[in-house]
């Protein structure tokens, strides 16, 4: 890396992070995941208002790899953290809601989905046909499930029924879609779908069965020593035990990135296998340590650039049209399928309502999808920008949705996108009693 290169990275840093940090406070005190302040952030730096020259200046062509690859060690330390703080036992026993929920609020959107990328194809299809249908029904379809465990968490519905539905539903409508995303960029590319797939099944017995065990082990081994004194460096698990967890996290990245699916998914399962039963200490130092430095430094990079690809100046009155098509479609399909589909399963009108706004939050899933595709070569600029502006209007509204649906659980806890007060396992009163007489 050149003197000028290090230059324009260290100074890109800054002014995104600062940027960032600004408006991503202004969106929590809208009451907003503060994703949402930080993509309008990478909005703002990009050709929208400063056009492509003055960002070309602030961002070097050559600088932006550099940043890209910031961002996705930070994408998968956040991963890991989401994995870390969903219990997996809340995964277990969904019955019938949740059959219902998460296949019409897959399957709805997907046929949607894929009939609007036949009237857009057209206009906005770069590369095979077949490959844009499927990509674009697949970003209908996506949830984003580190907004969403977030919300819940500050919303206080970690333990509700709702609350547990909704991961569940979001935990698997994501697993398909990254599937259907290695399907497309197969078809995209002209090769044949990567055997290596098949892969996946073994792989999570093998990290269930086989590493946490090890994982749980290497913490009883870590809190031994520091009872008797031989090892030191704060609370929470060793440093030593630290960074075998750091590495066991990148090379199960590098694993499911390998295996023609995307990265995040084996940072999360990492994640997830962490053992949490006992002694938490190898949970709460892992989190303790490399959540901020993901939080805080490398995620917002990604979301600035991110929104550095939109470019809204170059929208015609046609594309607003298009934009209205889109907000039609991915609405109707995650709200209704989400909604009809919990009917179907028992519950209430609330609570269905409120699952389906929960699981329209589409934000940083859908941002991961949409920087595929445009890798991928599957869709043209503009439409990439409307699909943006979508992500981010979906997951603007899923707080004053569930508001609405759920007034008391509005009202408890922190607002959405604001860190929780303490570890988010428990809700608070008002929100608990709130759901149990919706659900009644």
């Amino acid at each position: 890396m050149t003197p000028s290169q290090t230059l324009h990275l260290l100074l890109g840093l800054a002014l995104i992070l600062g940027l960032a940090r600004v408006l991503g406070a202004a969106a929590r005190a809208c009451g907003q995941p503060a994703v949402i302040g930080e993509i309008v952030a990478g909005v703002l730096l990009g050709p929208t208002l400063l056009g492509a020259h003055f960002t070309g200046v602030l961002f070097p062509a050559e600088v932006r790899p550099l940043l890209s690859a910031l961002a996705g060690v930070g994408l998968a330390l956040f991963m890991f953290a989401v994995g870390l703080e969903i219990d997996l036992g809340v995964l277990r026993g969904g019955g019938r809601v949740t059959l219902w929920a998460t296949a019409l609020s897959t399957l709805l959107p997907l046929g949607l989905g894929a009939a609007l990328a036949w009237l857009l194809a057209d206009s906005h299809r770069q590369g095979p046909l077949p490959a844009f249908v499927l990509f674009f029904a697949v970003a209908m379809a996506a949830t984003a499930f580190p907004v969403l465990a977030r919300i819940i968490a500050d919303r206080g519905l970690t333990h509700s029924r709702i609350g547990t539905t909704a991961l569940t539903c979001a935990a698997i409508t994501d697993l398909l879609v990254w599937i259907l995303l290695a399907v497309a960029a197969a078809l995209a590319t002209g090769t044949h779908l990567d055997w290596r797939l098949v892969l996946l099944v073994p792989y999570a017995v093998l990290m269930i069965t086989v590493v946490r065990p090890l994982l749980r082990k290497a913490g009883e081994l870590s809190r031994r020593r520091k009872a008797q004194g031989t090892e030191s460096g704060g609370s929470g698990a060793s440093k030593n035990v630290l960074v075998l967890v750091l590495a066991g996290l990148l090379l199960s990245s590098a694993c499911t990135e390998w295996m023609g699916l995307h990265y995040i998914f084996g940072a999360f399962l990492f994640g997830a296998v962490v053992p949490r039963d006992g002694d938490s200490a190898l949970r709460d130092g892992a989190l303790q340590r490399m959540e901020p430095l993901s939080r805080l430094l490398l995620l917002p990079v990604y979301f600035v650039m991110a929104g550095l690809k939109v470019d809204l100046s170059r929208l015609a009155l046609a594309d607003l049209g298009t934009l209205a098509a889109i907000l039609v479609v991915a609405m109707t399909g995650k709200l209704l399928g989400a909604y009809l589909g919990a009917r179907l399963g028992g519950f209430g009108r609330r609570p269905a309502a409120a699952l389906g706004a929960l699981l329209n939050t589409r934000g940083l899933t859908e941002l991961v999808v949409l920087g595929a595709g445009l890798e991928l070569g599957l869709v043209d600029g503009t439409l990439y920008s409307l699909m943006v502006v979508m992500a981010v209007t979906t997951t603007a509204l899923t707080g004053p949705l569930l508001t609405r649906v759920l007034p008391a659980a509005g009202k408890s806890g922190t607002m959405a996108g604001q860190p929780a007060p303490a570890r988010p396992h428990a809700g608070t009163g008002s929100a608990r009693e709130a759901v149990s007489v919706a659900e009644k």
